[in-house]
């Protein structure tokens, strides 16, 4: 059936080559989108689950959740892509003859985390969730910068080499599942059926190697370090989409983990996993605390939200897997409502520094309110669902030791005080010293329809001392207020749907 899927999609990506129009690849970008979230509902409504299609192909409550938390950022980033790269082009950042190759990245992202999540064998994840990675790092180099290119390459050997640590876990499972069946397969069905064969010490050193692979291409700490680069560096767009890879190597995280639930290796993994997720916050809030620049500091906080769902795993309960999963769905909603905004800031800006912001309220009020907006929401301030997920997890912690909690806890304010911080240095920048001495200035840019009403003696004050203001292209609201606005009903909604869907996930992993 994989074969079937590459052979439709490689027809797909072949057609979208052909159209020289924008408009069209960017039609069809989100059509992909679209496509891969419809079918995504429909198996989940009408099959039986869990269910195998063909040799590789696996279906599960799990991999179709994942799939259609990623399918829906993809279309919402895809819609948002058109106007930004418009943008791009026109500011001469982006070679109109490069657009191509965007789109093609683009939807290959999609397509290879796809085939990544559906594969019922390990070493065919392992390779597709590499491909991502390449993809990945296309979108982030493809401004052709020479600091886009440098957090390209770091984003690919970092990652790939992490991974090469994944495959060597690979190995081990290999050969542990050949010690004790006779025949090794890196089958994931197989491997949960005859896990308890297996000997827990080699079970946990192949889960430790596979951490290191997933951990990095989720962002954990310590292998975090390429997050920060690709976020600054890349296209507002492009890191989106890195960011939706997180969900991948977390996805793979939870596999491994509920593997070794069944063995006797499991608190030791534990261990692991919420050693990793309080060194990811901690490393994660006092870089955030001091950060200028708005992408890093969102990136930072993805390093933040990676640690709390390697806690809420690690934990081991159904009620934190409950959350935690959760967790996953919210993460994106926000993280592309701050990102989406970040893009429009800088489009208006030309840079993601503090210091360079001013009179966003002026300027760009909307992306000022949902930048605001999906602030409280990413810190977990009630009416947001993030409130639940973390009161939860960290509720669940306590059962582990209260001292635990009380450390995230803090560290979750210092993160929360991080954005507060930002925002009130990044907004508050009023040109007041003007309106102060009442020197109106002039400044270096301002558009025509400005110009004409100065030499006609019509213009008002904020016209004058104004900067270009940055027209936003259609398409890039409505994404952000579409995530923003799901994130929100979901704070105030939690569909039963959504709640049998999460607890067939626990009961297919085994937690019940």
């Amino acid at each position: 059936m994989i074969r079937y899927y590459l052979l439709i999609m490689g027809i797909f990506l072949a057609f979208g080559l052909i159209p020289k129009s924008h408009r069209l690849m960017n039609a069809l970008a989100a059509g992909n989108g679209m496509l891969h979230l419809v079918v995504s509902c429909v198996a989940l409504s009408v099959l039986d689950l869990p269910g195998r299609l063909g040799e590789s192909l696996y279906l599960d409550h799990l991999n179709l959740y994942v799939e259609l938390i990623t399918a829906l950022g993809f279309t919402a980033a895809a819609f948002y892509a058109r106007g930004y790269t418009d943008s791009l082009m026109e500011a001469g950042e982006l070679d109109p003859k490069n657009l191509k190759t965007f789109y093609l990245a683009f939807n290959l992202l999609l397509i290879t985390a796809t085939v990544a999540l559906f594969s019922d064998n390990l070493a065919l994840f392992w390779i597709f969730a590499e491909l991502t990675t390449v993809c990945a790092a296309m979108l982030v180099a493809i401004l052709s910068a020479r600091e886009n290119i440098d957090a390209a390459l770091k984003y690919v050997f970092i990652v790939s080499g992490a991974m090469l640590f994944a495959f060597l876990g690979l190995i081990f499972l290999f050969t542990l599942s050949e010690q004790a069946l006779g025949e090794g397969t890196l089958n994931w069905t197989e491997l949960a059926a005859h896990v308890s064969e297996f000997s827990p010490a080699l079970l946990l050193a192949s889960f430790t190697f596979m951490f290191i692979g997933f951990g990095a291409k989720a962002g954990a700490a310590p292998f975090h370090t390429w997050l920060p680069d690709a976020y600054a560096r890349a296209p507002s767009v492009s890191a989106i989409l890195s960011g939706l890879m997180q969900n991948l190597g977390i996805y793979g995280i939870i596999r491994m983990y509920a593997l070794l639930r069944e063995s006797g290796a499991a608190p030791q993994a534990s261990s692991i996993l919420l050693a990793a997720g309080v060194f990811s916050i901690a490393l994660a809030s006092f870089s955030m605390f001091q950060q200028r620049n708005l992408k890093r500091l969102i990136a930072f906080s993805s390093v933040e939200h990676m640690g709390l769902l390697l806690i809420g795993i690690g934990i081991g309960t159904p009620l934190a897997l409950f959350w935690a999963l959760f967790y996953m769905l919210v993460h994106v909603l926000v993280k592309e409502t701050l990102l989406f905004s970040a893009g429009i800031l800088h489009r208006q800006y030309r840079s993601n520094m503090r210091e360079n912001m001013w009179d966003v309220f002026k300027l760009q009020p909307r992306a000022a309110w949902s930048l605001i907006l999906g602030s409280i929401a990413i810190v977990g301030m009630p009416p947001f669902p993030l409130f639940p997920a973390k009161f939860f997890i960290l509720l669940e912690s306590a059962a582990i030791s209260p001292y635990l909690t009380l450390a995230i806890l803090l560290m979750l304010i210092l993160a929360a005080a991080s954005f507060a911080n930002f925002l009130l240095k990044a907004f508050s920048k009023v040109t007041l010293e003007e309106e102060i001495e009442g020197q109106i200035t002039r400044p270096h840019s301002l558009t025509g329809e400005a110009e004409l009403k100065i030499a006609a003696g019509e213009a008002d004050h904020d016209e004058i001392r104004l900067p270009r203001k940055y027209a936003v292209k259609s398409g890039m609201r409505i994404p952000a207020v579409f995530m923003l606005a799901l994130a929100l009903a979901l704070g105030f909604y939690f569909p039963d749907s959504l709640t049998d869907l999460l607890d067939a996930i626990i009961l297919e992993l085994g937690y019940v």
